[in-house]
């Protein structure tokens, strides 16, 4: 389990979320948020393991908590010294999502571009290709382990030109256990278009693809991506691929008062 990414304190934490996924896949309230250790129901995995996360990383990722707790988390959190930073939810259900973004596929790619294959070896070439197109994008990347699959169910998808350069990306996995009401709800995100190629719809189309995926491949229920309430050209393309923003529920992550954002 390896071809981490990023800075020495951002490999930390992916080794630290893969070497825990055993811990996590058996364990109420816990979920794989991979760049961290995470939570989907703070009060069943209970407050005194998130303190010892909080100690030990640093940081600790929240998903989908109903909005109605978010406040009561937050000031949980902030007695502590961390600041919660939070996105907005876009969810779909499989019929919506699937009808959506198979009509973005049926109109193609340009013609210099094509999809290339999944990537395999989590320390090849092809991965770290795209490890740094999605830093180059300002996504921080997962590990290479979690981009292919190795740490559990999981579709990265990608766009080349010609001659294999990669130009788009996108990665959906399953972050949920089975103790979790959203066992089957898959996370969609880390789209990543090169610079030069923007403006194309790459990054509509390679998240399309990635959400087909994960509704063929990983039998996923429903998909969800998060996004910033700032950040509408995102927000746009999510809309485009048939999601629509769930005020009801909120993700986050909780961070030292003083620290910069961990993402976008």
């Amino acid at each position: 389990m390896t071809g981490y990414f990023g800075t020495p304190i951002q490999q930390r934490l992916q080794a630290q979320a893969e070497a825990s996924a055993e811990f996590i896949n058996v364990t109420a309230g816990a979920c794989q948020t991979g760049r961290t250790m995470g939570c989907d129901d703070p009060e069943r995995l209970g407050w005194a393991r998130i303190a010892e996360f909080l100690d030990r990383d640093g940081v600790c990722g929240f998903r989908l908590i109903p909005s109605s707790n978010a406040d009561k988390l937050q000031s949980h959190l902030e007695a502590q010294g961390f600041r919660f930073d939070r996105w907005d939810v876009f969810l779909a259900d499989r019929r919506s999502a699937l009808a959506a973004s198979e009509a973005i596929l049926s109109h193609g790619l340009p013609d210099e571009f094509r999809e290339l294959e999944r990537p395999a070896d989590p320390q090849g070439r092809d991965m770290a290709r795209i490890q740094t197109l999605m830093n180059d994008a300002g996504v921080v990347p997962f590990s290479g382990s979690m981009l292919t699959g190795g740490v559990g169910p999981a579709s990265t998808m990608t766009i080349g030109e010609k001659d294999g350069t990669v130009v788009a990306a996108a990665h959906g996995y399953l972050p949920h256990n089975s103790f979790s009401p959203y066992h089957q709800y898959a996370w969609g995100g880390l789209v990543a278009v090169a610079e030069a190629q923007r403006g194309k719809g790459l990054g509509s189309y390679v998240n399309a693809r990635m959400i087909v995926s994960v509704f063929r491949d990983l039998n996923a229920t429903h998909v969800y991506e998060l996004i910033s309430p700032t950040n509408l050209p995102s927000r746009r393309m999510m809309e485009a691929c048939g999601l629509r923003h769930e005020s009801e529920l909120v993700c986050g992550i909780a961070t030292p008062r003083q620290s910069p954002r961990l993402t976008r």
